[in-house]
């Protein structure tokens, strides 16, 4: 019998919501890379994009109440589908039920859509998390490989842009694999862009 796709899935007490397998990196550390799930889940690799009532089909089976966030991060980069990202965000405002909602993302969503999305991000977020990756420009170019030359300057400017609109939370992340003096000039180069540090801890993906 052929297993659903899945649209949301569960790490630890948090609903994560995958809505698109596109991204315009190739991290060399992706949990993707390894893996069809991440932590335990279903094959995130999706048939298909899903539609918004697919989606909003697929939240309503879940107790939302239950999760302290619900997360927008999958096997791809949410800005790839603003539209869908901010209508999703819109459906789950409108209920009752809704926990806080984060975007875990690359930064380079405005560079993807062609015009400055803070804004409306930030309208939608309860917290913005930036994969910051390193501080400088050839390590971040050698970490994520982005289709885009201008991706590390842009991915600042993301940053700095979500923190002066003063409407959500804005973190950013980098993975703990890279060397401590990396992860300090990270947090250098965050708190001058107004954001916070948070160290991620790599862990092998189960194979799913």
């Amino acid at each position: 019998m052929k297993r659903a796709m899945t649209i949301s899935y569960e790490v630890g007490d948090n609903l994560y919501i995958n809505l698109t397998n596109k991204c315009p990196c190739a991290c060399t550390f992706c949990i993707r890379n390894n893996a069809d799930g991440a932590f335990g889940s279903d094959p995130l690799w999706l048939e298909h994009e899903p539609t918004l009532e697919e989606i909003k089909d697929d939240l309503s089976q879940r107790d939302l109440s239950a999760y302290p966030e619900v997360v927008f991060c999958g096997y791809g980069e949410p800005t790839e589908r603003l539209d869908t990202v901010l209508d999703v965000a819109a459906y789950l405002h409108s209920l009752e039920s809704c926990p806080k909602l984060r975007i875990n993302t690359n930064g380079l969503g405005s560079l993807v859509n062609g015009r400055d999305i803070t804004g409306e991000l930030c309208d939608a977020m309860d917290i913005i998390s930036v994969s910051l990756n390193a501080a400088t420009k050839d390590e971040y170019l050698a970490l994520t490989r982005p289709r885009y030359p201008e991706a590390f300057e842009a991915m600042q400017r993301f940053i700095a842009d979500c923190v002066k609109t003063g409407k959500a939370e804005v973190m950013t992340t980098v993975v703990d694999i890279i060397p401590q003096e990396q992860i300090e000039a990270a947090r250098t180069l965050s708190e001058k862009l107004g954001a916070k540090l948070r160290i991620r801890k790599y862990e092998e993906p189960e194979q799913a």
